[in-house]
């Protein structure tokens, strides 16, 4: 991995990531069933996370020892096969997880990765994904761009942005 500075991966493109996530449907249900797993579990969710990559994490959550996951969300398999990006995922979470719906055929899912079965109401991870621990310097730069995430997600809520002209 190449030696890339924290504020590389910290840069301001955050701003336009406050918004409401965009899951809807099935993703949605399985979504929130996935993060009141990881809730449960002492981890603090977030949805739709922008990577330094430019990829969006479906789910990301922060552990208490400040592991990182992220799962990607699978509604169907379609959705799955058509699917080439996940493994540029890896870069930036410590685990690895799909979540999918319960009739979802999951001999799909490569043995390599965490799985998750999730529905509106909660989730049983089904096998843990191998652990690759994030280089310190990765880690960091994702923890922040986390918490800046969360906050300014947060001060959306507190004081919506005026809407000029509406």
């Amino acid at each position: 991995m190449e030696n890339i500075g924290v504020q590389a991966l910290i840069e301001d493109d955050l701003p336009r990531a406050t918004a409401a996530t965009s899951l809807s449907g099935v993703a949605a249900s399985i979504a929130r069933g996935v993060c009141r797993y990881f809730v449960a579990a002492g981890y603090g969710c977030l949805l739709e996370t922008p990577l330094r990559s430019g990829r969006r994490a479906d789910v990301m959550a922060l552990g208490p020892a400040g592991e990182i996951v992220i799962v990607e969300i699978k509604s169907g398999p379609q959705d799955y096969r058509s699917d080439n990006k996940w493994r540029e995922y890896r870069e930036f979470c410590d685990r690895f997880y799909f979540a999918v719906g319960d009739g979802f055929p999951q001999a799909l899912i490569p043995e390599e990765v965490g799985l998750i079965v999730a529905d509106r109401y909660g989730a049983a991870a089904i096998r843990d994904g191998p652990v690759h621990p994030l280089a310190g310097a990765r880690r960091k730069a994702v923890s922040l761009r986390f918490a800046r995430l969360s906050a300014m997600r947060l001060q959306a809520l507190l004081d919506p942005p005026s809407r000029v002209g509406f």
